[in-house]
């Protein structure tokens, strides 16, 4: 519409430019002169504007769906200046991700109510932008798609958990199976979700104290185990020692005979009376007639 009115505009004033111009060379009159200055300074301005019309820019990070008479055009403008018909409008759409947050209560599957904190990540498609503006009203596809369906889908979700699971890291499973539920709903409406983080689980306070009484219940049986097995393995050691010692005593006790004590007493001997210490030897008046040696000290 604005094409149309300053092209109208502009041919009008260009032809009162051209009338002025005229009556100025013929006349010499100022007054048609200055007249003729302003029309044709018009027409400049308007035939501009219309110009303009003839092309569209789409900011960064967006896209522009283009309508013409209801006719849609199925491929979007992508960002910067793009040559449009001048008598369609262009709806512009973005495609950069935003977040929407949830605080919600939901049950779990026992029937427990559980604090639910949960974002979003999403983003339009921008090959569907078309047929979101065509399909959704007001092209409103958060509010009309999304969120609800976000919101429905971790309430089921969430039902199909135990609460006490949910406080280790089960609640990570929870976040992908919500992800997992939610694309499958809005996908084939041209809407991309990149993640649904989990900020926060709120358990009731009696499971709450339950499960961290069960948890330092299981590290204390953890702890005994770990030191009865020690034990064990400190009892296996000594009893191994114990039995290594017994084989070196049976097998020494087996090595040494009667014969082979007298001979090691004999060069005993030898050595003590061909040293320079003052004794006194008694020969044969020994245990099994081993010489007595007598320090004289």
């Amino acid at each position: 519409m604005l094409f149309i009115v300053s092209f109208i505009v502009a041919l009008g004033s260009f032809f009162a430019w051209r009338s002025a111009s005229k009556k100025a060379r013929e006349e010499r009159n100022p007054v048609f002169q200055t007249s003729a200055t302003i029309s044709g300074g018009v027409a400049l301005l308007f035939l501009v504007v219309a110009l303009s019309q003839l092309f569209t820019v789409i900011p960064a990070g967006h896209v522009g769906v283009v309508d013409f008479f209801g006719i849609v055009s199925e491929r979007p403008l992508s960002a910067g200046i793009n040559p449009v018909n001048p008598l369609a409008k262009v709806h512009k759409y973005s495609v950069q991700t935003k977040e929407h947050k949830e605080l919600m209560q939901v049950l779990s599957r026992e029937g427990l109510t559980i604090g639910l904190e949960i974002s979003v990540l999403y983003r339009l498609n921008p090959d569907s932008a078309a047929r979101v503006y065509q399909t959704i009203v007001g092209g409103d596809y958060e509010n009309i798609v999304l969120i609800p369906q976000f919101r429905s889908i971790s309430r089921a979700v969430t039902a199909s958990f135990q609460a006490s699971a949910l406080y280790s890291t089960e609640r990570e499973r929870l976040g992908v199976a919500i992800l997992e539920e939610l694309a499958k709903i809005v996908a084939p409406r041209g809407v991309i979700v990149e993640s649904t983080p989990l900020r926060n689980v709120g358990l009731p306070p009696q499971l709450t104290d339950a499960i961290e009484q069960k948890q330092r219940a299981d590290q204390e049986s953890q702890r005994m185990e770990f030191i009865l097995a020690k034990e064990k393995q400190e009892a296996d050691r000594k009893r191994i020692e114990a039995q290594g010692i017994s084989d070196f005593q049976r097998i020494v006790a087996q090595g040494i005979s009667e014969q082979l004590l007298r001979w090691k007493g004999i060069e005993a001997t030898e050595k003590l009376a061909n040293s320079a210490n003052a004794k006194v030897v008694i020969i044969g008046a020994g245990k099994d007639g081993l010489p007595i040696i007598l320090d004289t000290k």
